[in-house]
């Protein structure tokens, strides 16, 4: 993403600082998920740091319009910490660790997922690098070769014979209880669950963590240059199950994974626990639609692309970034096991092993899906505009705790992974076909009858989202010049969205549409929108998630379906998955001062 400028505080214990806002030669965005809760002590600083500047990419060949797009206005100002009182998340305590649990409320982890304790938690150091010579070339994981894979084979095999000490800190399953302590409600800070996903915290904690997980493998096969796959969903060679993950036998298979992964399979980047019902083409279409949206159209701010503002004191999940929605999450469902199925030893599924946060690093093929998110980021930053780091001193203070590969503890900053080059590791490049993927296509040649709808003040509230529905609603202005778009963006807004956040969530957003829209045919330009989420741990205990915005920028989508000039505009809300336990308080537009 580009930079924006760093701005708000939110209501979450991490901090999720820097919702950016100079825009000024951004790309236009036709949707965003903004998440986040809105703050009243707003401030704006506009310094940017650079990304690496030396990776050939692709260029955009599509003709998009700047703008100067304020994020101030788009995260609001009502319920933020003041940035005077706010602080970085700290490592956590290990003391405060405890049961992490695998839903909401409950049922607990069958197991520990604390990790062993250093010998004095006051004095665990700051990670520094260590010397190297070579760069550490992660390769897409369908274009690997056989000695390659051997030599994975062989490191995870012996990383898991060290789970024969439980107290080796680089066993396989301590390995994967990081992920469990981290995101499944087990550390506390401040007398609340600290939560790394659905926050700014998504993508240095991500890092991080296969940083670690990569150097661990290396050293169990006596080779520094080692460096994980990732799994290239990104591209269409890339949009399956990798091969090497599905020999039964291997060490990095897993038995815990949905049929349906195997034999080819063509994985669904919007996947939302059911199958999707159409062609192959038609899905892998969808696929880069996704992407173009998530990465261009949704994201040309740092906090649009990281997730909101974390930091101490504050509750949990204040907004997901957009590569943490989709793709990611839906991911982590199509690969996991079906919900409410039988596992193995009888057991009811949570979506084990990929489809729960508290188990998904039993999986091997969770660090390669994770190298394709940390990958993101590099192509983010390489894209242009303003997609550069959060500068927010809350974001780049925020601190992890880690083992390394000699079982010595360590705390870690965000500031200190910002560049994987300088962390001893890049990406084998490969082709983004998804960078020129903007919909061009249209459902109708002409403009759904408003008049034929009712408005929006007699669909909401809406107690729950169990069918597709469509409604009008007036917009503050129409005709605009350019210069006021460039001043004042348009966003449609759905507030006060809950759900049970035990269940797989999804919905989608078009404009220009009725219920009888083909919501399997994402490529279209009416097509603004989806939110997802993967069940997770909450802050109050509670299985409901608290009420949050779902915020679409939509100025670029009423210019490509030609709605510039219309007053009163039709929305359609498609649910697919959780729609009977979601409910929305209401919906309006805005223009957003920049």
């Amino acid at each position: 993403m580009a930079s924006l400028c760093n701005t708000t505080t939110l209501n979450t214990p991490f901090t999720s600082s820097t919702k950016s806002s100079s825009l000024a030669s951004t790309p236009k965005p036709s949707q965003l998920f903004l998440h986040g809760k809105r703050n009243k002590n707003f401030k704006v600083s506009c310094k940017v740091s650079n990304g690496d500047q030396n990776k050939n990419v692709e260029t955009n060949s599509v003709d998009r319009r700047n703008v100067l797009l304020g994020l101030g206005g788009l995260y609001g100002v009502a319920n933020a910490v003041p940035l005077a009182t706010a602080a970085p998340v700290p490592a956590p305590d290990l003391t405060s660790c405890s049961r992490a649990e695998i839903n909401p409320g409950g049922p607990d982890v069958p197991y520990t997922c604390c990790p062993p304790r250093p010998d004095s938690l006051d004095k665990v150091p700051y990670y520094k690098f260590p010397s190297m010579t070579k760069l550490r070339v992660r390769p897409p994981a369908h274009a690997v070769d056989e000695e390659y894979i051997a030599k994975y084979n062989l490191a995870t095999s012996r990383m898991r014979e060290l789970d024969k000490d439980p107290k080796d800190p680089r066993g396989f399953k301590q390995q994967a209880n990081i992920h469990c302590a981290y995101c499944n409600g087990a550390y506390i800070i401040d007398g609340k669950k600290l939560q790394v996903h659905e926050s700014w915290l998504f993508f240095p904690f991500h890092r991080w963590y296969l940083y670690f997980y990569e150097r661990i493998l290396g050293s169990l096969i006596n080779d520094p240059t080692f460096a994980l796959p990732y799994w290239n969903w990104d591209h269409p060679k890339g949009m399956r199950l990798p091969p090497m993950f599905d020999v039964p036998g291997s060490s990095i298979y897993d038995s815990r994974r949905n049929p349906h992964v195997r034999n080819g399979t063509i994985i669904d980047l919007g996947s939302f626990g059911e199958e999707t019902k159409t062609t192959q083409l038609q899905t892998m279409t969808n696929n880069l639609t996704h992407m173009y949206r998530q990465m261009i159209t949704n994201s040309p701010c740092p906090l649009l692309f990281f997730g909101a503002r974390y930091v101490k004191g504050t509750d949990p999940n204040p907004g997901q970034g957009t590569i943490e929605n989709i793709p990611h999450t839906p991911v982590h469902i199509w690969t996991g096991t079906v919900r409410g199925s039988k596992l193995e030893n009888g057991d009811t599924s949570f979506g084990e092993n990929m489809g729960n946060f508290y188990s998904a690093g039993l999986d091997p093929v969770f660090y390669c899906h994770h190298g394709n998110v940390d990958r993101m980021w590099n192509e983010w930053k390489q894209s242009g505009g303003k997609r550069r780091d959060i500068t927010d001193k809350d974001w780049l203070n925020s601190e992890f705790f880690f083992y390394d590969e000699n079982r010595n503890p360590w705390r870690v900053r965000v500031r200190d992974c910002l560049d994987s080059k300088k962390m001893g590791y890049d990406y084998t490049p490969m082709p983004t076909p998804w960078r020129n993927f903007k919909p061009i296509r249209k459902t109708t040649t002409g403009k759904v009858n408003t008049g034929s709808l009712p408005p929006v003040s007699q669909v909401f509230p809406l107690v729950k989202l169990d069918k597709a529905i469509s409604f009008s609603i007036n917009r503050p202005g129409s005709s605009r010049t350019q210069q006021e778009k460039n001043d004042q963006e348009e966003i449609l807004t759905f507030n006060g969205v809950k759900y049970d956040d035990r269940e797989y969530i999804r919905f989608d957003v078009f404009l220009n549409a009725d219920k009888t829209v083909n919501a399997n045919e994402l490529d279209k330009v009416e097509f603004a929108g989806s939110y997802t989420s993967l069940p997770h741990i909450h802050a109050n205990h509670n299985s409901s998630s608290e009420g949050i915005p779902f915020q679409l920028a939509i100025t670029e989508l009423l210019e490509d379906i030609g709605l510039e000039d219309d007053d009163t505009i039709a929305v359609t809300v498609v649910p697919k998955a959780g729609g009977e336990t979601i409910s929305i308080e209401g919906a309006e537009i805005k223009l957003v001062a920049c």
